[in-house]
């Protein structure tokens, strides 16, 4: 019998398959550079080892991405809310759709930049200074909601009415919801915005007060050059989950292609991994 894991991440393909993923009459995959042999090459042997897409056209970019935005919440929504037993609390996954600046202001990391946001409207020259500094636009986002008294004391009398008066994780202190992870979804990946998830993610990094939401980026492209453009380096985004890594390393290596080192790295430098691991490394 598969594992629920399993059986999302077969959900999920499927989802793709029945939307975002397939090959136009020229076998040329959604997910493919059309201008790049190699790109072409990755994504064929992917789709032919995921399913086999219908004929259709190809999608929009926008509508593409909503479509694929999709599918990935379904992914976490099946897979993340099943660990409870790991970090039991009521979390929330929400796909955002919508590029409101102050969208993360509702979290108790970031209700300050309301305060900001209004300071920034009355005064030219702050707005000119703080810039684009604070928009931060998350395509799905985790939230936990904080907990009672009774739940903090459901094993025996942990906190009372004397200690933990400011801690966050307390309803009795904060009536907020707590942004517990922050996820980009890239289809695919062009190199002139490929930076727009490092900078979004150092933006949660540097308006944050309090923890450090997850940062993660999820994407479906298929060649590991733009891969390693978001997924290099360490200091903004925790790690790149690809759609399907194990049928891109299985299609890299039956290709022969020099494309298989780079994909080496960034595996064994725990910068890119599965979808699959995507649920557990959020339940750290």
């Amino acid at each position: 019998m598969d594992s629920v894991f399993a059986r999302a991440r077969k959900h999920f393909h499927t989802a793709l398959l029945s939307s975002v993923l397939n090959a136009d009459a020229q076998g040329v995959p959604t997910n493919a550079d059309r201008h790049s042999q190699a790109s072409v090459a990755f994504a064929s042997g992917i789709l032919s080892r995921v399913g086999s897409g219908i004929g259709e056209l190809r999608l929009a970019g926008q509508t593409s991405g909503r479509q694929f935005e999709g599918a990935c919440k379904q992914f976490i929504e099946e897979t993340y809310l099943q660990l409870k037993h790991l970090r039991p609390s009521e979390w929330s996954v929400e796909s955002v759709g919508t590029r409101n600046r102050l969208l993360i202001a509702p979290f108790e990391q970031y209700a300050h930049l309301i305060a900001l946001y209004q300071a920034a409207e009355e005064n030219a020259e702050l707005a000119a200074l703080l810039s684009s500094d604070y928009t931060i636009t998350p395509d799905i986002i985790i939230s936990r909601q904080p907990e009672d008294n009774l739940t903090l004391n459901a094993q025996g009398a942990i906190v009372d009415d004397q200690t933990a008066l400011w801690a966050s994780l307390r309803k009795r202190n904060n009536v907020r919801p707590l942004l517990h992870a922050s996820i980009s979804c890239k289809w695919t990946i062009r190199s002139d915005r490929s930076q727009n998830s490092r900078s979004e993610a150092l933006n949660l990094i540097r308006n944050r007060k309090g923890h450090l939401p997850h940062i993660a980026v999820v994407t479906g492209e298929p060649l590991p050059a733009r891969i390693a453009s978001i997924a290099l380096g360490t200091g903004d985004i925790d790690c790149v989950y690809h759609f399907a890594l194990t049928e891109l390393v299985e299609t890299v290596e039956n290709l022969n292609s020099d494309s298989l080192e780079l994909l080496q790295i960034m595996i064994d430098g725990k910068r890119l991994k599965d979808i699959s691991d995507l649920p557990l490394d959020l339940a750290v």
